[in-house]
């Protein structure tokens, strides 16, 4: 038995068991013990390789009849007209011994619905969940927006054997699919991911070494071979630190660009010039100063913070078979590497480190945002209420009880601030330019009150109480939670400002006395928009125009005119 798939295994049957009512909702029946741990296996890989909670990995499964062999998707928000979708397929095996290779079958159709999901003209007959994902992904693409998409092998057991790597060297998607395996050891790998790295990295030609305000610097070049060699032997715990961790296309045209200049014997030797470098942090890091070059650096508690990308892209374009003759043909080919040496207690220091190297581009902050005082003063404020704020990602475990940064900002935005459109689609936004817009003045009872408010609305969502709800409820969430807000708000007579700690009892009564006849108009409301946005065509809105429809926010003027 393959100890790190035993120790998986413990976790899917655990996971089965405490998700069987959500997959019963899913339609996977209670009493399947197997299909209910294939699909908490995928869900614990997308938990894993995506970073998510675990409640929101589930929500994405798309796995029982139907799923056209995709059992779970996640879609991003919008980037630079582009957006990145990660297609999950699972197979999860008895035998825990890990020496099985992924289904060659299960490659082949895999490779056929990824050539059918995103053309808007092809018709595919899947189940409910798999096709409310699959129109919003039309509706963006219609829209003129560019997928890029990551398509995610997981199993405990083997990669795809050479005949099945043939089959997807062989279509023509270029280089917007990319092709990723995950089993019982990545995930491992991945919850192991705070244990400390020491290693030693070789330096090409001159360094600069310096110390200033009691600390050390090194700035020098490594060798792209050094780097892919430090990443085969200690994987993506190097990137622990590191807000921007590969995902293979989410930076597509970035990634490629590194890509296609270390392939052409023509620019590779200018790699160095044409590449912002990386960036480390580590503990303590040690050299012989009597060597003038070529240094062989002894680290301790190495961490890259910056250049996450571009390590993870060399790493993977020097994997490709028969691409360069021999080492000697990346002979020369560098990076600029800056090495912090930073005591352990300035954790705070190397937190501004890692925001100022990343903030320039567009990624999630919401790591970053943890120790603002602001988030801070929430989790105190909370506590009183017996809830439990998570600033941090790695802290504790999820609950009702619990709530995180993530789903606070989205909540609030979509109740207190009436944007449901840019809390659901513009996630991104959340913690950089919206980020004062929503937390500045933001007290511990307005955020619960949203949360709530949100959880109520989502989890109608995923368990609809009503026979045959409405085609509009999948994507109608965050604007309908607006709506109970509105209602609630003018039940108790006050604004979003009037929750406070005194009022908090009184008005978290108040909802849950009326939330069910709040939902109810919620979605009257809902309707009527939509009919007044579309007339007598509302009952034949497809699926791609009410994504659409949300997504833009269109429906808020219609909304309000009701009113």
């Amino acid at each position: 038995m393959n100890i790190n798939a035993s120790i998986i295994d413990q976790r899917v049957l655990a996971l089965s068991k405490e998700y069987s009512d959500l997959l019963k909702e899913k339609g996977i029946p209670v009493t399947d013990n197997d299909k209910k741990k294939s699909a908490a296996f995928v869900a614990l890989c997308m938990s894993s390789v995506l970073q998510l909670e675990i409640d929101e990995a589930f929500d994405l499964l798309t796995e029982g009849g139907g799923d056209a062999g995709v059992d779970g998707i996640h879609i991003e928000d919008v980037e630079d007209s582009e957006f990145t979708v990660s297609i999950f397929q699972g197979k999860y095996k008895k035998d825990l011994e890990g020496n099985s290779n992924f289904s060659e079958n299960a490659v082949k159709k895999m490779i056929d619905i990824v050539g059918a999901l995103f053309d808007p003209e092809k018709e595919i007959t899947v189940n409910h969940f798999l096709k409310v994902k699959m129109e919003e992904i039309r509706s963006y693409v219609r829209d003129g927006y560019i997928p890029t998409v990551r398509v995610v092998l997981c199993n405990n057991g083997l990669k795809w054997n050479d005949t099945a790597q043939k089959w997807i060297e062989q279509i023509k998607f270029g280089s917007q699919v990319s092709w990723q395996h995950v089993n019982h050891d990545n995930i491992i790998a991945i919850l192991q991911s705070k244990q400390p790295i020491d290693d030693s990295i070789i330096l090409s030609g001159k360094a600069i070494i310096e110390e200033f305000n009691f600390r050390r610097v090194l700035v020098g070049k490594i060798p792209v071979l050094e780097l892919k060699k430090l990443f085969d032997k200690n994987g993506d715990k190097l990137l622990d630190r590191n807000i921007r961790r590969y995902l293979g296309l989410r930076t597509n045209r970035v990634n490629a660009s590194i890509s296609d200049t270390l392939k052409s014997p023509e620019q590779r030797e200018n790699f160095y010039f044409f590449n912002n470098g990386i960036t480390m942090i580590c503990n303590k890091f040690a050299h012989n100063a009597l060597q003038g070059t070529n240094y062989q650096v002894q680290v301790k508690g190495m961490q890259v913070i910056n250049g996450g990308q571009t390590c993870k892209t060399i790493q993977k374009t020097l994997e490709e078979r028969g691409l360069f003759d021999s080492e000697d043909a990346l002979k020369g080919v560098t990076v600029m590497v800056r090495l912090y040496e930073l005591p352990e207690e300035e954790q705070a220091f190397v937190r501004d480190i890692t925001y100022a190297t990343n903030s320039q581009n567009p990624v999630d902050l919401k790591d970053l945002r943890s120790n603002d005082d602001v988030q801070k003063k929430l989790e105190i404020s909370i506590k009183e209420f017996g809830y439990e704020y998570r600033r941090q990602r790695e802290k504790g475990i999820s609950g009702p009880k619990v709530i995180t940064p993530a789903v606070a900002a989205g909540a609030v935005l979509a109740t207190w601030m009436e944007k449901p459109h840019q809390a659901k689609f513009r996630a991104i936004d959340h913690f950089g330019k919206l980020y004062d817009d929503i937390f500045k003045d933001l007290s511990g009872a307005q955020l619960i009150m949203a949360v709530l408010i949100l959880r109520f609305v989502e989890n109608l969502r995923k368990r609809p109480v009503i026979e045959n709800p409405p085609e509009f409820v999948p994507y109608a969430a965050y604007f309908m939670a607006m709506i109970v807000a509105r209602l609630l708000l003018k039940d108790v007579g006050v604004d979003a400002h009037g929750i406070t700690h005194q009022s908090y009892q009184s008005i978290l009564e108040m909802f849950e006395n009326k939330k069910d006849a709040y939902y109810a108009s919620a979605l009257k409301k809902t309707e009527k928009a939509l009919e007044s946005l579309y007339g007598k065509q509302s009952k034949d809105i497809t699926l791609q125009r009410l994504s659409a429809s949300f997504r833009r926010g269109d429906l808020l003027k219609e909304l309000n005119e009701q009113e």
